[in-house]
């Protein structure tokens, strides 16, 4: 017979009851910590944080830490507090970005994805979240066949492909600067797509192309590829290059005066560069995805622009920033839609799930296209100003917004065949 703490004899039958009792709580308490929403949905961000989109890269995470600590300050998702684990892609090394898109699934355990910036890299990771089945948001890849002939069903994308940026600016070039235009393009996937659209349109119009730069990724001396543009003496220069490669490409520009001779413009635009050169190279028309200064009454826009300043040292939000916390807000949405984090589950909520007014952030109807997964955004088209209007940081004039699906081409069009598993 054994003896409790006082000395006192306790009969057998009761240390065997006790003993069952702890057995069952031992048992038991993993269910109940699961059942309580103390286990975190863990969330991997694989972005470039170093190299040419840096800049870009560190704003969708900003965006993606703003929207974590607004849905846990709410339960969370499914009463589950989201964990963000962010890594470092670079810019433009896929072997990189594929072997920490497998450390985040693998063995972080990550029910969700994120990334990139680089539409390479983002082509490279949906490889690997489609082979673990594993849900998978591209927040700022624009090349078309993400969500084109290469759409899988565990994939989706915020930012616009590459035709519907050819498609916003094209005609309005074509009218208010001429039909013979030179290109300056960035030699991976994005470049190649958004050439080929912008192509497609100009020829659509009757102009012509006098040639087409490609130029390498972390290009820092643009001046071979000016001169050659110069030469050809068309009546647009248009740069699609992105990140610190358009910025060093308008300071050049600027620099030999080439913008007095012919008119610069392109298609896709960032505050993040825009904001890094100089006021005389800030010229042309151009698209933004997302652009802060809008129509006044737009809901819930000045509390986002207040939450992304105290995060940035007072600096206004960018399409970047935009970006992140749509990829967050979406898949917590359609988390709580599908009442699961199952991946399958999550797809079938989150196709043709249009974005509430407090997400959207802009007017037009915002939605993820069921058939080909890709967001309908708002295009903002305008052109750069040398000095901020009203505000230090508006350095774009938005002369009109034109919604996403007035631009995008069908689903036929795109090739995607998109097949759900069993």
């Amino acid at each position: 017979m054994s003896k409790d703490l006082l000395g006192r004899p306790v009969p057998r039958r009761t240390v065997l009851k006790a003993g069952l009792a702890i057995g069952a709580v031992q048992v038991a308490s993993p269910f109940v910590l699961q059942a309580r929403g103390e286990e975190p949905i863990k969330i991997g961000f694989d972005d470039p944080l170093t190299g040419t989109y840096a800049a870009p890269g560190k704003n969708e995470q900003i965006g993606c830490e703003l929207a974590v600590d607004q849905i846990n300050a709410k339960n969370g998702i499914l009463g589950r507090k989201i964990e963000l684990l962010s890594e470092d892609s670079t810019s433009g090394d896929a072997g990189t970005a594929v072997q920490k898109a497998r450390k985040l699934i693998e063995r972080d355990n990550v029910s969700f994805l994120i990334g990139n910036v680089n539409s390479a890299l983002s082509q490279a990771m949906a490889q690997v979240s489609n082979e673990k089945g594993v849900l998978h948001i591209v927040p700022g890849g624009h090349t078309d066949p993400i969500t084109g002939v290469d759409c899988k069903w565990n994939v989706f994308r915020v930012c616009n492909t590459t035709r519907m940026e050819a498609n916003a600016v094209c005609s309005l070039l074509f009218k208010t600067y001429g039909k013979k235009w030179h290109f300056i393009t960035p030699d991976y996937a994005f470049g190649h797509t958004l050439f080929q659209g912008c192509e497609a349109d100009l020829k659509k119009l009757g102009g012509t192309v006098t040639g087409n730069e490609l130029t390498p990724l972390g290009t820092t001396d643009f001046s071979a590829y000016l001169i050659k543009a110069r030469a050809a003496n068309p009546d647009v220069l248009l740069v699609l290059v992105q990140g610190n490669d358009m910025v060093n490409c308008l300071k050049q520009i600027s620099q030999f005066g080439i913008e007095k001779q012919i008119h610069v413009a392109g298609t896709q635009q960032e505050l993040e560069s825009v904001e890094a050169m100089p006021p005389e190279a800030r010229v042309g028309v151009w698209m933004f995805e997302w652009y802060w200064k809008q129509a006044a009454g737009t809901p819930s826009l000045d509390r986002f622009i207040a939450d992304i300043r105290k995060r940035t040292g007072g600096k206004v939000p960018t399409a970047r920033n935009w970006f992140g916390y749509v990829t967050i807000h979406a898949y917590a949405l359609a988390c709580e839609k599908a009442k699961s984090i199952e991946a399958k589950a999550v797809a079938k909520a989150l196709a043709d799930m249009e974005l509430p007014p407090e997400i959207k952030l802009q007017p037009n109807k915002v939605y993820f296209r069921g058939g080909d997964h890709q967001l309908m955004l708002s295009a903002f088209v305008g052109e750069l100003l040398h000095q901020g209007d009203g505000d230090p940081e508006n350095l774009f004039k938005v002369n009109s917004i034109v919604a996403g699906d007035a631009i995008a081409p069908s689903v036929a069009e795109t090739g995607c065949k998109m097949q759900m598993p069993a």
